[in-house]
């Protein structure tokens, strides 16, 4: 139950306090230091609603109030996950004033037509990328989450759901880990318990998990939290999708100051600004294009490139460079969009080409 803040609240936190469950620490300590000086207490986000978010103090919970920290930009604004400077106010809900800097935060782009990012989760140190083991595995969504993951900063585990529903999962496991590089990946059963040990072995800290829709990521969540904490939903068995039972983020406490967030189905994930996640989810291609001929290689069609060579004689699936390549694409559009700096260069660009060709047919129409 949460009720109201006294304005006389402003203990430090402790080592053993409701704050150290969710992930407080020494450095967050003192980062905290002025605002606790100015009477000010410090809490975490656990859920977002309109103008209002359920937070943690070392009081325990509480309503706040969001508004300060509401941004109409959805990659800063307030979201679960975040570490927040709360003002006590004697008999009314108190309010979140400010955001301690951020450690990480995963931001995917938007569906609209602005180009924005949105902030998934914040200050998450562990993503599960989570895959149904259902049918085939889909290689693609997995390597696209994994750049999502690594651009976040915090470190990928591949999670390869429903294992009991699969004949062989241990070749599962190895196809996935093919493309993962880097990652643990580790396939589990929330019916019969297998893997989950596994699992809790390769989760630290602030563990967000993600997935699309019907992946089973509430039901794996209720299995490592040890009760149906999380709804669950049916998958429909035309096309193996789940509905929406998650609808908003939230964050929870695993025990030994680790934290659980269940973000929402991702029925479609856009990568945003994530050139440094592309080159941690590929290594590979990166490794291979420091022996091409041409230093600025696209690895399409150029003589002398080793990634190329790579997939001639079978060392580089093609299915790995065409799904880097899909994957560049869709980054730099999203970059060129975003970006004012390089929609001027395209734009003038653009008008380079033009300038070009309407000289070409002055030129031709004079020899003519």
């Amino acid at each position: 139950m949460c009720t109201p803040l006294s304005s006389e609240l402003t203990s430090s936190p402790s080592a053993s306090g409701p704050l150290a469950a969710y992930g407080w620490d020494a450095s967050l300590d003192a980062a905290f230091a002025d605002h606790r000086a100015a009477g000010l207490l410090p809490c975490r986000v656990t859920g977002v609603d309109r103008g209002r978010c359920d937070i943690v103090t070392e009081h325990g919970p509480a309503r706040a109030v969001s508004t300060p920290v509401t941004s109409p930009d959805p990659a800063r604004t307030v979201c679960a996950g975040d570490w927040g400077v709360l003002r006590p106010r004697s008999g009314e809900l108190p309010v979140l004033e400010a955001l301690l800097p951020r450690r990480s935060a995963i931001v995917r782009s938007t569906a609209s037509a602005r180009s924005e990012g949105q902030v998934l989760a914040a200050n998450v140190d562990t993503v599960a990328v989570v895959e149904p083991l259902t049918g085939p595995v889909d290689l693609a969504r997995v390597e696209r989450l994994l750049a999502l993951a690594w651009e976040s900063g915090a470190v990928p585990v591949v999670v390869l759901t429903k294992a009991d529903r699969h004949p062989a999962p241990d070749s599962a496991v190895a196809e996935v880990a093919a493309v993962a590089p880097g990652a643990g990946v580790v396939a589990v059963s929330a019916v019969t318990g297998d893997g989950l040990d596994a699992l809790t072995a390769l989760l630290t800290g602030t563990v967000a998990l993600l997935g699309p829709s019907g992946a089973g990521k509430s039901t794996l969540g209720n299995a490592l939290l040890g009760a149906d904490v999380m709804a669950t939903g049916e998958v429909r068995a035309r096309d193996g999708r789940g509905r929406h039972t998650t609808v908003r983020r939230q964050l929870l406490p695993l025990g030994g100051g680790r934290v659980l967030i269940d973000t929402p189905g991702l029925r479609g994930v856009g990568l945003w600004d994530a050139a440094e996640g592309l080159q941690r989810a590929f290594p590979e291609i990166g490794e291979l294009a420091e022996e091409c001929r041409f230093h600025d290689c696209s690895h399409t069609s150029e003589p002398g490139c080793a990634v190329l060579a790579a997939v001639a004689d079978g060392t580089l699936p093609q299915r790995r460079l065409d799904s880097y390549h899909k994957l560049v694409r869709e980054n730099e559009w999203i970059a060129a969009r975003s970006d004012a700096r390089l929609r001027a260069e395209i734009r003038r660009g653009h008008r380079e080409i033009s300038r070009s060709l309407r000289q070409s047919y002055r030129l031709r129409g004079r020899k003519e």
